[in-house]
């Protein structure tokens, strides 16, 4: 080989070698790409039918959970595996309302409007999801999970008035039901869509029921003294009426019982309805349904149940 021609080959590989060295040096003084700041995890829930209200020989079932209809849901959704967490709703809302704090435990503190302003700011990226509440015969179906009845072992799968300690507790640690669903029943509260009428099973659509429509029926009393005025009301002023009463207006639904709630009220079917959409109180919070939208909705299969993660 001719000197000059080696030559030139060395100063090549010498050029080429100094300009990887360079980039190695670039992207070791980049900083690593940040954190999604938002992820919330989702299971699928197949279309199908249940039995909604008292489960059988469930002897503490008050009247408004009768009678026990079957109902058809001919729609698939994603479920929010866990209560929407604290760093979940800080991520999105910037600012933490809850009375129990830790990123890892369910917001609370958040009245059903508050609720919707999340949702709405989910819905507001646009990012081929809708994102709402779920209603309450979805959330029966889900919490159910193909049970009949409210489980035995209660402290296996719920944070209740039994074993919370007073307070709320991180998300996830106690035992999911069938469908993989974490804390349907306890830990905290959880709105759902609907308004409450307390006859409305004697009525509703056996398919894909919503709710009482607004201004049909009778309200029924505020009704959400279950287990300790203390502890559901922490923050939020102290509790006033119980079941009963005859108020004319309507009323949210929350479902599945909490931290301060004896256990015959965290059940499956126990309806709660308390004093409008504003009531912010500690042991509240919510799960978030999300359904495909465009071409997520054709692309997307229906009929399974299992795990999915939403980032951003």
């Amino acid at each position: 080989m001719r000197p000059r021609a080696s030559l030139a080959i060395r100063l090549m590989a010498g050029l080429v070698l100094g300009l990887f060295a360079l980039g190695i040096f670039v992207l070791a003084q980049s900083p690593a790409a940040a954190p999604s700041p938002f992820a919330m995890d989702f299971v699928k829930i197949a279309p199908g039918e249940f039995v909604m209200g008292c489960s059988t020989d469930d002897a503490v079932c008050d009247a408004d959970e009768k009678p026990a209809h079957k109902v058809q849901l001919t729609k698939a959704f994603e479920l929010g595996k866990y209560e929407v967490t604290q760093a979940q709703w800080t991520a999105i809302m910037g600012s933490n309302p809850s009375a129990n704090k830790g990123d890892d435990r369910p917001v609370e503190m958040v009245s059903k409007d508050d609720a919707h302003g999340f949702l709405a700011k989910l819905n507001a990226r646009n990012d081929g999801y809708k994102y709402r509440l779920p209603t309450e015969a979805e959330w029966e179906y889900a919490a159910r999970a193909g049970a009949a009845v409210t489980p035995a072992a209660l402290d296996e799968f719920a944070w209740y008035g039994a074993n919370a300690g007073d307070e709320t507790h991180p998300v996830g640690q106690k035992k999911p039901n069938a469908w993989g669903l974490y804390d349907m029943l306890g830990n905290v509260r959880e709105w759902v869509e609907d308004l409450y009428t307390r006859d409305y099973y004697s009525n509703s659509p056996l398919v894909d029921p919503k709710g009482a429509q607004a201004g049909a029926g009778r309200g029924g009393g505020p009704r959400g003294g279950r287990g300790q005025a203390k502890g559901g009301f922490r923050g939020g002023g102290k509790q006033q009426g119980g079941r009963g009463g005859g108020q004319a207006r309507q009323l949210p639904i929350m479902r599945g019982g909490a931290w301060d709630n004896p256990a015959n009220f965290v059940r499956l079917s126990a309806r709660y309805h308390y004093y409008g959409p504003t009531l912010k109180v500690g042991d509240i919070g919510f799960r978030v349904v999300r359904e495909p939208t465009g071409q997520l909705a054709r692309t997307t299969e229906p009929d399974s149940v299992g795990p999915v993660r939403a980032t951003d």
